[in-house]
């Protein structure tokens, strides 16, 4: 399967179909050419306890950016420990990220638009690449609410960007739903979320959001909600 025309029947035959099922059918269609992105958020931690627990062999990554809370890295070791496993991390490539700071600085990527993408492509876009050389498929925590930018997406997608088929089992989750997985479960997350950090990145570019907000608020705050992505997700891209 390449086109997204493809993914139709395919949906349709999940219909009514668990969480676990979706993933445990990938898991064992695509075994070795499949991977699962973490940035240790919420969702992406529930997706953790699922593959760990349906192979423990899948290959799961996550991007360093660099610029990571401290308490992101310190989910990352507890969740290595709880599952046995060693998340791979993938970091920006060395003359890319020097080249970077000669042109904007540590906070030019406030400036503008084109500014803060051309951060997010270096320490995220490149990164990914690497990461998901070889794979079919590419598994992530995308849900449909969380953003205006997330709304029209599917539970699988084709990738043309990374020319591989992006699978999103938690995309009809709600936030409830998230949080009753993880407390049942007893699953590790980010102690940011316990300070009011709905959706955490890298720490110049999240804030925790007031009452009331959009879930995605404390991303890029200073952006328009429409331009609230990095990149990795864009439809089409």
């Amino acid at each position: 399967m390449t086109m997204y025309e493809n993914f139709e029947q395919l949906i349709k035959n999940f219909d009514g179909a668990t969480t676990e099922s979706v993933l445990s059918y990938f898991l064992k269609s695509h075994k070795g050419r499949i991977a699962l992105a973490s940035s240790f958020g919420a969702e992406d931690q529930v997706l953790t306890d699922m593959v760990a627990s349906l192979d423990p062999t899948t290959k799961i990554f996550s991007l360093d950016t660099g610029r990571l809370h401290e308490e992101t890295y310190r989910v990352m070791d507890q969740t290595n420990r709880k599952y046995g496993i060693s998340i791979d991390v993938y970091a920006p490539e060395r003359e890319e990220l020097e080249a970077l700071y000669r042109q904007q600085g540590s906070y030019g990527f406030r400036d503008s638009i084109e500014n803060r993408k051309a951060c997010c492509h270096v320490r995220k876009i490149v990164p990914l690449k690497r990461a998901l050389k070889g794979m079919d498929v590419w598994i992530t925590g995308l849900r449909r609410s969380q953003s205006p930018t997330r709304e029209l997406m599917r539970l699988v997608e084709w990738d043309e960007g990374n020319n591989l088929i992006k699978l999103n089992p938690l995309i009809e989750w709600d936030e409830k739903r998230v949080w009753d997985y993880i407390k049942e479960h007893k699953v590790p997350y980010n102690a940011l979320h316990d300070e009011g950090f709905p959706s955490i990145g890298c720490a110049p570019c999240t804030r925790a959001v007031k009452e009331g907000e959009d879930l995605r608020a404390g991303r890029w705050w200073w952006e328009n909600p429409e331009h609230k992505e990095c990149g990795l997700h864009l439809r089409g891209a």
